[in-house]
């Protein structure tokens, strides 16, 4: 299991390897929002605050769209496309 925290709430919860962080929406928690859980709205974008090597390889299409959100110089995530590989800390944008 691993450890997922949200800075901008001080929860925690914990989800097995390779797990997606999209998983937690079972969990009802408020410190993370999702929307269509295929990548293509943006709700779900999350910062990586710390761990970011923890989390899978993003795809072309996530990297590209949140370039075309605008967060090409982020270390910005869409929580529905990570997989757990390790600890993280992220906030909600």
């Amino acid at each position: 299991m691993h450890k997922v925290t949200i800075s901008s709430t001080g929860e925690e919860f914990s989800l097995p390897h390779n797990a997606h962080l999209s998983d937690a929406a079972e969990l009802q928690l408020a410190g993370l929002i999702f929307g269509c859980r295929a990548g293509a709205c943006g709700i779900c974008a999350i910062e990586v605050v710390a761990g970011g090597g923890n989390l899978s390889v993003p795809e072309d299409s996530e990297t590209d769209f949140l370039s075309f959100l605008g967060y090409e110089q982020r270390p910005v995530r869409l929580a529905c496309q990570c997989k757990l590989q390790g600890d993280v800390t992220i906030r909600q944008l």
